[in-house]
């Protein structure tokens, strides 16, 4: 049954992304799964898994711009920056206006140095930020660079003292949504975190090709996922014999920067290559 090639799933709320392998590794029969990118057991959406080889080409895959719908809640303060922790402190919100939220985003937008929330998969120490986080260690991380390219509030609703609103967000890898709720509520001086969370793509992968019933996945054969994530050559005969050994091309010009997916006259896949220089050299081998 198993197929070499890529599967977008639409992540179940609750579940973590290991959970979702190990469903896909069950419907495909096969060990051979892995994911790209993690998401939060609270979030839905978008999750890229490898089957087969395709697992080699998760590393490769320009997946650097990803966009989310949130919710966000103002005026509460969790100590895990989204509805699932305990809830800190509580701040009345009925004095703000649009404006001032609007305002307050603005300012995040742009290359910013980004703490990221302490329930966060980052390692310190070799252990995982969360799981020191629960054993009740104050963990401090260091800011990160990250790009939040767009953010826009709309269907805002008071909640009682809190008020609500969906944020949605374009961003770059690395990025925490929680810690822009969490940033956002402090520059407003009422607090906030999250509500929801669905990632609607990553890269070129989109919601509206995942799929959401893990028992029944669809596999993107490796050849058309290769096509529809990379630059493509269409090699002739000599060049794509070398290039099956994964030999240097010399004096040979790829069509792009970065991965470029090769490909045998008879419509295979072989491998991923880059420039360097005059010359063409592999970065992964397929065949």
């Amino acid at each position: 049954m198993t197929t070499d090639g890529l599967v977008v799933v639409d992540k179940p709320a609750g579940w973590t992304s290991h959970d979702v392998v190990a469903r896909a590794r069950r419907t495909l029969e096969t060990r051979k799964v892995g994911h790209a990118g993690t998401l939060d057991p609270m979030a839905t959406g978008v999750l890229v898994l490898g089957v087969g080889r395709a697992t080699r080409l998760l590393g490769h895959l320009a997946l650097r711009d990803k966009t989310y719908l949130a919710t966000v809640r103002l005026g509460v303060i969790t100590s895990t920056d989204d509805g699932d922790g305990e809830v800190l402190a509580t701040e009345p919100t009925t004095h703000l206006s649009e404006d001032d939220i609007r305002r307050v985003i603005a300012g995040l937008i742009g290359d910013v140095d980004q703490v990221p929330s302490a329930v966060s998969a980052i390692k310190v120490g070799g252990k995982r930020a969360y799981a020191r986080v629960r054993e009740g260690e104050a963990v401090d991380l260091a800011p990160r660079g990250v790009t939040i390219r767009e953010a826009v509030p709309s269907e805002f609703r008071q909640v009682g003292e809190f008020l609500d609103f969906d944020l949605r967000v374009r961003c770059s890898s690395g990025t925490y949504i929680r810690a822009i709720a969490r940033d956002l509520g402090a520059g407003l001086g009422v607090g906030g975190h999250l509500t929801a969370l669905r990632r609607t793509s990553v890269g070129p992968f989109t919601i509206d090709i995942a799929a959401s019933d893990l028992d029944h996945l669809d596999v993107t054969p490796l050849s058309d996922a290769a096509r529809s994530a990379f630059p493509v050559m269409d090699l002739d005969d000599e060049p794509a014999t070398h290039v099956r050994f994964g030999r240097v091309l010399s004096d040979f010009s790829l069509p792009a920067d970065g991965p470029v997916a090769l490909f045998a006259p008879d419509g295979s896949f072989l491998a991923l290559y880059e420039q360097h220089g005059r010359d063409a050299r592999a970065v992964a081998v397929f065949v």
